[in-house]
């Protein structure tokens, strides 16, 4: 592994590690456009740059789901009936979806991802916490369907979509969050498995490189997964010394910036 490859992905980790823990953010948002960049530049399977991006963002952020899901189970923040209803169908539409990504053009899903994460910046940037007004009818195993299957898409832990459908369950916003990073943790996993099974079954020059298995680049992860994982604590240390509010909007406007790039690239 080239030594510039390496830096850019501790840096990479680094970053990510410190907004998960700082802003109480997922990582895709960063990763997915990053990692594009760098495996274009790299000529790490140029023709499956997105693809390889998604699979291994997902797989990345494992550890910072499995970190956020524990420390709220410890706070006594799960509700454990919403969430055992809705991860059986989350695992299977995050699966399931998984078996579409490799026949989805890389200009498409680029388009889709970032169409989302604007979406999701103009929340962040205008502070909007979405709060139902009223109580839904979508059942949970419906609704983990859906969740599991976008988040696995654009590689996310998908709070952006569990949160405001568990509140519009009842639950208030502290377990609604609780809950959300309970379930994003099987969403990382099962999305992850989904990656690596089907981009072994439907891309061949991937077979190539023996440090890729499906879409996930296995030395990113790892070197992503230490930095990051190093890194949350001290951004949670930093959330009560640091304007978080106007940080957020700053990252708001960075996973734009980041999302056109990551178009740009890919288009050109």
């Amino acid at each position: 592994m080239e030594i510039e490859f390496f830096i850019q992905l501790s840096l990479l980790g680094i970053v990510v590690g410190f907004a998960a823990g700082l802003l109480g953010v997922g990582g895709g948002g960063i990763l997915v456009p990053m990692l594009t960049s760098i495996y274009l530049s790299s000529q790490t399977v140029p023709s499956h740059a997105v693809h390889l991006a998604l699979g291994t963002s997902m797989a990345s952020i494992i550890t910072t789901t499995f970190s956020s899901a524990f420390s709220h189970y410890k706070n006594h923040n799960v509700d454990w009936q919403n969430v055992k209803a809705m991860v059986p169908l989350i695992i299977v539409g995050a699966i399931s979806i998984s078996f579409l990504v490799p026949i989805i053009n890389t200009t498409v899903l680029a388009v889709f991802f970032s169409l989302f994460m604007f979406s999701i910046s103009i929340k962040l940037f205008f502070n909007k916490q979405h709060i139902p007004t009223k109580k839904t009818n979508i059942a949970p195993q419906l609704a983990g369907f859906g969740i599991g299957s976008i988040s696995t898409l654009v590689a996310i832990g998908g709070a952006a979509l569990t949160v405001p459908y568990l509140m519009s369950r009842g639950l208030e916003m502290r377990r609604a969050i609780g809950s959300s990073a309970a379930i994003g943790f099987p969403i990382a996993i099962a999305g992850t498995i989904g990656y690596a099974i089907n981009g072994h079954i439907s891309a061949e020059e991937l077979g190539n490189n023996q440090s890729i298995v499906g879409f996930v680049h296995i030395p990113s992860v790892i070197i992503i997964s230490i930095f990051g994982f190093a890194m949350a604590p001290v951004g949670v240390k930093f959330s009560t010394k640091l304007p978080v509010q106007v940080l957020k909007k700053i990252f708001a406007v960075l996973l734009v910036c980041l999302s056109i790039k990551m178009l740009m690239n890919v288009i050109l």
